[in-house]
């Protein structure tokens, strides 16, 4: 099996790095037709003249053929708008998109940068409709997603299946089988208690409700590592907050090893209530116990007091006790974590993805030839 990763996506993005990984690790021989475009920008849509500019020539040079030989090929995210060059490059061989968003869902639902009927809103919604329907098969994070953009695309839903989005293996683990053995244990006198956000600063994640939930517990610490739309409202900030604009990808493991929690997502969005984010499996992966909102995609995975604390959406209040239950309780502190690396492992580790994936490609292939 040889799976071409084609077209403009963002090489290091989680999703995109990870899912290489797993193919890899299943057996599968993965190449690249890759043309750089989103890899200087943090905010990969909000974009001028000239990276429209660079995104026009990019596609254009995707249209060059090429001898290259694969089974299946591969659009990963951002690459809505890599779809038509796919289809010519594909040359009947199966296509698998694998678009992580809408973008309608993202810019017009979730943060509101476009009203609803609008022409960019109706714009964003045929790309999204285009270029999920030139795929064989697309690929959601969960089912209720997946329910969501077979809908949108006006799909059947069997030609949408689910593969959870994991970590990167390479660097989120367990304390105890890293370089970070040593780090001081969430609640000791070197590592006070702290609940550690990470993420983007935008609707999606809630971070009004983090805030408003920091104001309520005084004396837990709040880390929030991250920038974005809404970083105005950390201006009026309590005093347990602590605002970190940036940390190296690389050092995100030792940051989820000293907390003493992850915060999930906590947004009332549709969007929201469909996703599992890519800080949740992380914190899952290494060890750390995650508090994220109870929503119909989250419970796909987690369950309340098992492999996770989970609340109601939007709910500062219940968002504080549940950190000050973990703060204060460090038997549930274990037990949380422990069962939230036991769900990581048994549903969303390399290996296990690794063979969901290769058995998905493999069945789009064998379906083909018959």
């Amino acid at each position: 099996m040889r799976v071409l990763n084609f077209g403009t996506y963002e090489r290091a993005y989680p999703r995109n790095a990870q899912v290489a990984a797993c193919l890899r690790r299943a057996g599968v021989e993965v190449i690249e037709r890759h043309i750089p475009v989103w890899e200087s920008h943090e905010h990969k849509w909000d974009v001028g003249p000239a990276s429209a500019l660079r995104l026009l020539a990019a596609e254009l040079r995707l249209l060059a053929p090429s001898r290259v030989q694969f089974d299946v090929l591969r659009v990963g995210y951002p690459g809505h708008l890599d779809m038509a060059a796919a289809k010519l490059a594909a040359r009947g061989r199966p296509i698998v998109f694998d678009p992580l968003l809408s973008l309608y869902d993202s810019f017009v639902a979730d943060r509101g940068r476009f009203a609803p009927g609008s022409l960019p809103a109706r714009l964003l919604e045929q790309i999204d409709r285009g270029a999920l329907r030139l795929a064989d098969l697309v690929i959601a994070d969960t089912e209720t997603h997946a329910d969501y953009l077979a809908e949108l695309g006006r799909i059947p839903r069997t030609k949408v299946a689910v593969c959870l989005v994991g970590a990167e293996e390479r660097l989120f683990q367990p304390p105890a089988t890293g370089d970070a053995a040593r780090v001081p244990l969430p609640g000791s006198t070197d590592a006070p208690f702290t609940a550690l956000f990470v993420g983007k600063l935008i609707p999606l994640h809630g971070l009004e409700t983090i805030v408003a939930a920091a104001r309520l517990a005084p004396e837990i610490r709040f880390r929030l590592v991250g920038s974005g739309q809404l970083e105005h409202l950390l201006a009026d900030a309590p005093a347990n907050v602590e605002r970190v604009a940036w940390v190296p990808y690389a050092e995100l493991p030792t940051e989820l090893w000293r907390c003493g929690c992850a915060l999930g997502v906590f947004g009332t969005s549709d969007k929201a209530l469909r996703v599992i984010p890519n800080k949740a499996y992380q914190a899952l992966a290494c060890g750390t116990p995650l508090v994220t909102a109870g929503t119909p995609g989250s419970r796909e995975l987690l369950v309340d007091g098992e492999s996770s604390l989970l609340v109601p959406p939007g709910d500062p209040a219940a968002l504080a006790a549940a950190v000050r239950r973990l703060a204060t309780d460090p038997a549930l502190r274990s037990r949380v974590a422990a069962g939230g690396l036991a769900a990581y492992q048994a549903n969303a580790s390399e290996d296990v993805l690794g063979a969901r994936w290769k058995a998905l490609l493999e069945g789009l292939v064998a379906g083909q030839r018959r």
